[in-house]
């Protein structure tokens, strides 16, 4: 899962003049706005700020008619009240922006393979418990793109109990994720070497298919990264990139407390190429490398890392 692209996103280079200003919200749209975003951040703790209310609308639009509905008051009316649970979803889902690629900011995956995933190997030949989480997995290239790694360097790892746990507030995105068919296009980020061992030819002419090898080690199982979360073992390597940058400071903090207190010493934690995390919040976790961070819990007399909630 990602957020709502900031205004202009991080990364983007300007190729024309900059637009002229928004036009100022109405009284009505700042009181729609204000609602929408109260329960963004209730429902998904997304952080949105008045800037982006002209994306807001736009997105909410869609939802107005697939609904049939008249205008975004009767919007706001439906998911405030009480028959509006599964449209709240409905809005964390058209809110959200899911892009992602196979392989992206592959330092990490470089990272696991050769710092990370050779101990989980030894451990998991010798009977260990091995679990890595892709915690916000949109449409699924980068649990499949963790499985690729680990296959090519530990082919028996489905005959081991090691797996990958991938999670998703956005119950569409997950549906994707699970069936594992992309556009074929999408297979030019992927070496021939992978593309031939880990692909198949999907039903239509242009897609590909994510074998039943790779399907083997991962779960896509449905996670508000803000709930309780209902895992009672702990992980080896974390990722989750690309979400943080849209949460508060404070929930941020929250956050990587809640991970710290869910993974083993050393493992790993790999964080987005704007993402960081503030030193004066935790002294856990040590960075190692481009946004990739080892937990190394503090064991100072009086100043233990934070609990698991």
């Amino acid at each position: 899962m990602s957020y709502p692209p900031p205004i202009p996103y991080p990364d983007a280079r300007p190729t024309s003049p900059p637009l002229a200003a928004t036009p100022p919200l109405s009284a009505d749209q700042r009181a729609q706005f204000d609602a929408i975003a109260r329960i963004a951040h209730t429902e998904a703790a997304l952080s949105i700020l008045p800037e982006k209310a002209a994306v807001v609308f736009s997105r909410i639009g869609k939802r107005l008619r697939a609904l049939g509905l008249p205008d975004a008051a009767t919007y706001v009316a439906l998911i405030e009240g009480p028959n509006g649970t599964q449209e709240r979803e409905n809005l964390i889902s058209a809110l959200t922006t899911n892009v992602t690629s196979f392989f992206r900011e592959n330092h990490h995956f470089e990272h696991f393979a050769n710092q990370i995933l050779p101990t989980l190997e030894r451990r998991a030949r010798a009977g260990g418990r091995v679990r890595l989480w892709s915690a916000a997995c949109s449409s699924g290239q980068e649990a499949y793109s963790l499985a690729m790694v680990i296959l090519e360097q530990f082919p028996e790892a489905a005959r081991y109990d090691l797996r990958i746990l991938a999670t998703d507030v956005d119950r569409q995105i997950l549906t994707a994720a699970r069936a594992g068919i992309y556009p074929a296009d999408l297979a030019e980020q992927i070496a021939p070497a992978r593309r031939k061992r880990f692909f198949n030819p999907a039903v239509g002419e242009h897609e590909i298919k994510a074998a039943p090898e790779l399907k083997s080690l991962i779960a896509f199982n449905r996670l508000n990264l803000m709930s309780n979360w209902p895992m009672t073992g702990r992980f080896d390597a974390i990722f989750c990139r690309n979400v943080m940058i849209y949460f508060d400071q404070g929930t941020q903090k929250k956050l990587i407390d809640r991970f710290a207190g869910v993974c083993s010493p050393g493992a790993a934690l790999y964080l987005g190429h704007s993402e960081r995390i503030d030193p004066a919040s935790t002294r856990d976790f040590q960075q190692v490398g481009q946004t990739t961070f080892a937990y190394q819990p503090n064991t100072e007399p009086g100043k233990s890392g934070p609990q698991q909630e």
